[in-house]
C-alpha cells in the first residue's frame, strides 16, 4: 500500500447508550477501542483523535470541536483541519475489529479511480459507513463547507448523511466483523466473547502482548509453539516458558537488524538443542556424534 494518507479519529461522543462512559477506554481484550482503532492504520503520516487527551499506544494529535460535544460533522471538521494529506482516512473511535486488510481495501478503491471522492464501508446490511471511509481531500472539504453553510455557519449537531450526499462515492464490502461498532454494554460483551473464541484468542493475546510491551516485530507464532513443545516434552514443562524467553532475550541482544530472522535462527538453535536432549534421554546417539567404536 503506497497511498500516503493521514486519519482522522472521532473519539468524543457522549456515549449516551453506555451510561455516559468512556467508551473509548473501554477495554477489549485488554486492549483501549481507541488504542484498537489505531492499531489498524499505522501507515498514516499524521493521526488526530478528536477527543480530550489520553494515554494511547502510540503518539497522536489531539484537537477539539468547538463547541465540545457539537456532533460527529463538527468533530470532522475539526480533525480535518489538524491534516495535511490529500487522502484522509477517517474513524470512529468503537470499532474492535477493525484491521489492517480493511484499511487497505479503503485506500486501494479511493485510488483505484480518480473520479471518486470517498470510498465507504458497507455494513452486513450493506448501509454506508461514513465514519469508516477514505476521502480526498478537498472535496471532503468542499461539503464540510456546504454543510456549515447551509447550517447558518456551524457544523454542529448536523447528520452524517449531509456529508455523503454530495459525493461520489465507490463502497467496499467487507468482513461483517470489520464495521462491527461498540454502542451498547451489549456490544462490549459480544465483542469481549468474540475474540476469546477458538482460532482468535492466540492472535488477539498475541497482538495485545505486543502493544502492552511496545514491540512491532512480527514472529512466527507456529515456531515459537513448535519450540515450546518440543522444550516441555523434551526436557521438562517449566522448560517450555523459560525457552522460549530467551529466544527473544537472545533475538534483542542480536540487534534490531536483526528482527523476525533473528528470532527464527535463535528458535531453531533452541529447538535442536532439545532434540538432542531428548535424543540423549531415550539413550539415542545425537546425530551429530556418531556412536564410538567398541573396544575390544
Amino acid at each position: 500500500m503506497t497511498t500516503a494518507y493521514d486519519v482522522v479519529v472521532l473519539a468524543g461522543g457522549a456515549a449516551r447508550r453506555l451510561g455516559g462512559s468512556d467508551k473509548p477506554g473501554v477495554r477489549i481484550g485488554g486492549r483501549t477501542l481507541l488504542d484498537r482503532v489505531l492499531s489498524a492504520c499505522p501507515g498514516a503520516d499524521r493521526t488526530v483523535v478528536v477527543a480530550e487527551p489520553r494515554p494511547t499506544v502510540r503518539p497522536v494529535r489531539w484537537t477539539r470541536e468547538d463547541p465540545p460535544g457539537g456532533g460527529p460533522l463538527a468533530a470532522l471538521g475539526a480533525g480535518v483541519r489538524e491534516t495535511g494529506a490529500d487522502v484522509l482516512l477517517v474513524l470512529s473511535a468503537d470499532l474492535p475489529f477493525l484491521d489492517q486488510d480493511t484499511v487497505r481495501r479503503l485506500l486501494e478503491a479511493l485510488d483505484a479511480d480518480s473520479g471518486t471522492e470517498a470510498a465507504l464501508l458497507t455494513d452486513a446490511e450493506g448501509r454506508d459507513q461514513p465514519l469508516v471511509a477514505a476521502y480526498r481531500r478537498t472535496p471532503l472539504l468542499r461539503e464540510l463547507a456546504l454543510v456549515a453553510e447551509r447550517r447558518g455557519g456551524t457544523l454542529a449537531g448536523g447528520p452524517l448523511r449531509l456529508l455523503t450526499g454530495g459525493l461520489r462515492l465507490t463502497r467496499v464490502a467487507a468482513d461483517p466483523l470489520a464495521s462491527f461498532d461498540c454502542d451498547t454494554w451489549e456490544d462490549i460483551a459480544t465483542a469481549r466473547a468474540r475474540i476469546r473464541e477458538h482460532g482468535t484468542v492466540l492472535d488477539e493475546w498475541i497482538t495485545a502482548v505486543k502493544n502492552e510491551l511496545g514491540i512491532e516485530l512480527d514472529v512466527d507464532t507456529g515456531v515459537l509453539l513448535d519450540l515450546a513443545r518440543d522444550a516441555a516434552h523434551g526436557v521438562a514443562r517449566p522448560a517450555a516458558p523459560l525457552t522460549t524467553f530467551l529466544v527473544g532475550y537472545a533475538a534483542a541482544r542480536a540487534g534490531t537488524e536483526g528482527g523476525q530472522e533473528a528470532v527464527a535462527e535463535a528458535a531453531r538453535k533452541a529447538a535442536a538443542l532439545a532434540q538432542r536432549w531428548a535424543a540423549e534421554q531415550d539413550g539415542e546417539q545425537p546425530a551429530e556424534q556418531p556412536a564410538e567404536k567398541a573396544t575390544e
